[in-house]
């Protein structure tokens, strides 16, 4: 974003809209990048030479997996009183949904 921001004609306000970041937050790291806080020293860099690295955001991996065939209980008790024992195997999915409808659908 900032390398993008930085390009000429670019707009603070159009990048940061379409990244759905707000402006001053893009504008705050502009002012890291020119400091050297995001990369060599001032000293060490040409003047306003910024330089990026692409990089790719990867598809968010689920935290935990059951193994096929195995068993187990799962017992969960939630401020409210209500008590939850998930016994053998469970769909992640399935168990997910149930945690989001006993929470009031809040993650926790």
């Amino acid at each position: 974003m900032v390398e993008e921001s930085l390009a000429p004609g670019a707009s603070v306000i159009e990048v940061a809209r379409r990244h759905d970041v707000h402006p001053n937050l893009l504008t705050v790291w502009r002012r890291q990048a020119r400091t050297g806080a995001f990369g060599p020293a001032p000293a060490l860099r040409q003047e306003d030479a910024v330089q990026f690295a692409a990089v790719s955001v990867a598809p968010e991996q689920p935290t935990w997996t059951a193994r096929a065939g195995t068993g187990g209980t799962i017992e969960i008790a939630f401020a409210n009183g209500v008590q939850l024992r998930i016994m053998d195997t469970v769909d992640p999915a399935t168990l997910t949904a149930a945690l989001a409808a006993l929470s009031g659908g809040q993650a926790r």
